[in-house]
């Protein structure tokens, strides 16, 4: 069907009136708003459409948290050093998470131009040096979050410097920052009480002086992951105990020294506890899971692995705790060699436990994952068994199996 004038189905090209009609139909506040819900590779296409659409895709309120992770990971200064510019005071949240070009330039940049940014993840961006975080506890007295794992030149002066400059921090991530000692963590935590975790796997000078230090100033404190601090001892614990109740995750692997005693006193007040990772902890007993079973109801998970002197009956008095009918879900115990098809045995009255790992727990055979499987049909486990070598054939060399590892 024709008509000599338009055809309503019929497609026509924009004039100048018709350009932009829908910025026409709908004020800019409303456009920004929109905007707003996107993400940095959406907003940058939409700067493309219009001048009008580049001005308010570009406008510094859309830009408050940004993450350039799945964007660009090969970020120079330049891209950071425009980002503050456009954003000021706009931008609360940002990840720089492996960008490991990012120099201290750019990150001052950040600091002077964006004062109220709440949230910054440095994570593996290894050329930041403690100038960054001078810069930043000058200027962003406002920061809450920040995570500096993988900056090796990251030493106690930044923890000073964010400890005199950034009182609201609730949230710190210092991993493999070989650096840090005592002094830096005491500095931090006289400066930041909100403090509500800490983290520094693998920072082997954090002592005992640090970990009381974290538990008599930070009376919030949920989490503390201090694996591989090998020379933090029973004493550290306790006082965790006795002054962070509210500790909820506690990251102990590799820490070699503590023992019975310190979880003792740990389990008597810490009732909230629900993550717990022991791994190599290799001095405690069936008395640790004793403690544990009898003062920290919430337990979800729960690592012993390479725990070698936890046995059965360890595992029996878990089993029959208020955290294993309610809330244990996932439960450790690779390279425990005590521990044999009987703790299996406890472990089917364990009605939410989804996750068991048995790596080279040589004493617990199939047979008794399959009867765990018939009680608890949804669980997940991890187990090792060598296949076994036949005898040598007569006449001839023994073939060569392969010895690799099974997920049941």
């Amino acid at each position: 069907m024709t008509h000599s004038g338009r055809s309503k189905f019929e497609i026509t090209r924009f004039t100048n009136e018709d350009e932009n009609h829908i910025n026409r139909k709908l004020p800019k506040e409303l456009l920004l708003r929109i905007l707003s819900y996107l993400d940095v590779v959406s907003l940058c296409r939409c700067a493309q459409v219009s001048k009008l659409w580049n001005i308010l895709a570009l406008d510094g309120s859309n830009w408050q948290r940004i993450d350039l992770f799945e964007f660009q990971r090969d970020v120079e200064g330049p891209v950071i050093e425009n980002i503050s510019q456009r954003c000021g005071g706009f931008l609360r949240q940002l990840s720089l998470r492996g960008c490991e070009s990012i120099g201290d330039g750019s990150m001052k940049t950040l600091a002077q131009s964006c004062p109220n940014i709440e949230d910054l993840n440095l994570n593996k961006c290894k050329k930041i040096t403690d100038q960054t975080c001078q810069a930043l506890g000058r200027r962003c007295s406002k920061l809450q979050k920040i995570n500096l794992d993988s900056c090796p030149s990251v030493s106690d002066i930044s923890l000073k410097a964010l400890a005199d400059g950034c009182p609201l921090l609730t949230h710190v991530n210092v991993s493999w920052c070989q650096s840090i000692t005592e002094s830096g963590v005491e500095a931090l935590a006289r400066g930041c009480p909100k403090l509500k975790s800490f983290i520094c796997k693998g920072c082997k000078n954090v002592n005992d002086r640090a970990v009381i230090s974290l538990a008599t100033r930070c009376p919030d404190l949920e989490v503390l992951d201090i694996q591989g601090c090998e020379t933090v001892s029973d004493e550290a614990v306790s006082r965790l105990g006795a002054a962070a109740p509210r500790l909820a995750t506690l990251e102990l692997a590799q820490c070699t020294q503590l023992t019975d005693a310190g979880f003792q006193a740990l389990a008597r007040n810490c009732r909230m506890l629900e993550r717990m990772d022991l791994e190599e902890c290799v001095l405690i007993t069936d008395a640790t899971l004793v403690h544990l079973s009898m003062g920290c109801p919430r337990l979800e998970k729960l690592t012993l692995s390479h725990c070698d002197l936890i046995t059965d009956n360890g595992i029996k008095q878990l089993s029959l705790s208020p955290c294993a009918a309610e809330h244990l879900t996932v439960l450790g115990l690779d390279n425990c060699p005590l521990v044999t098809d009987e703790a299996l045995e406890h472990l089917t009255s364990c009605h939410n436990l989804q996750l068991i790992e048995l790596y080279d727990c040589q004493m617990v055979t199939r047979n008794a994952i399959r009867k765990l499987r018939n009680h608890l049909p949804n669980i997940k486990v991890h187990a090792y068994f060598a296949p076994v070598t036949p005898p040598a054939a007569a006449g001839g060399a023994r073939p060569r199996y392969c010895r690799c590892c099974n997920i049941i």
